[in-house]
C-alpha cells in the first residue's frame, strides 16, 4: 500500500500518470542576443544620457557614509548633448567631445535646492567599444549671484563613475 502511494506520488511529480510518458519540459525563458553598443557618438550619447540619472544615483547611494546622510543629492536629469568640440581638442581625431548638463536636487535639513552642472565628456572608440577618456565638470551654484566654479577633472566623481559603468554595461551588451 505504501509502495503504491509512493509510486503514485513519483508519477505525479515526474509528469507521468499510470505509465504515460512525461511531456518534455519547455524552457519559456529565451536568451536574447546582446544589444550592441551604438557606433555613432550621437546615438550612444542619447542612450547614455537617458540612463545617466539612474546610474549616477546608484553610484551616489553606494558612496554614502553616515556623515553624508544629512545632505542627499540626486541627479534628476541629464540635458541634451551638444557636440561642438573645445578648441583645445579639436585636432584630435580619436576623441569625441560631448557637452551636456545635469540637474541635481540637493536635500538638506533646511530644505531642497537645485543645482545645474556642466560637463565636457571626452570619449574614444576602440575595437572593443567606447571608453571615457576624461570628463571636465563645472559645478554650478544654487545661489544665482555666485559664479560657477572653473571646470575640473571629474572622472572619479559621481557622474564620471556613472558614465564608466554605463559604458562597461554597453560594451557587455546589457544596456537596453
Amino acid at each position: 500500500m505504501v509502495a503504491m502511494a509512493l509510486a503514485a506520488l513519483l508519477a505525479i511529480s515526474s509528469g507521468s500518470v499510470l505509465g504515460e510518458e512525461a511531456a518534455p519540459e519547455v524552457n519559456t525563458l529565451s536568451l536574447s542576443e546582446p544589444i550592441s553598443c551604438p557606433t555613432e557618438v550621437e546615438s550612444l550619447t542619447q542612450r547614455l544620457l537617458a540612463d545617466l540619472p539612474s546610474y549616477a544615483n546608484r553610484v551616489q547611494q553606494r558612496s554614502r557614509t553616515l556623515e553624508s546622510t544629512r545632505s542627499q543629492t540626486y541627479v534628476v536629469l541629464a540635458g541634451k548633448a551638444e557636440f561642438e568640440p573645445l578648441p583645445v581638442y579639436r585636432d584630435d581625431p580619436t576623441t569625441e567631445q560631448v557637452f551636456f548638463t545635469t540637474l541635481e536636487q540637493v536635500f538638506t535639513e533646511k530644505g531642497a535646492r537645485s543645482q545645474q552642472h556642466f560637463h565636457w565628456l571626452f570619449l574614444t572608440q576602440t575595437p572593443n567599444g567606447w571608453y571615457m577618456v576624461t570628463i571636465l565638470t563645472r559645478f554650478g551654484s544654487s545661489n544665482p549671484s555666485r559664479e560657477p566654479e572653473p571646470p575640473r577633472e571629474a572622472s572619479n566623481g559621481v557622474v564620471g563613475q556613472a558614465i564608466q559603468l554605463w559604458l562597461r554595461d554597453c560594451r557587455a551588451g546589457t544596456v537596453r
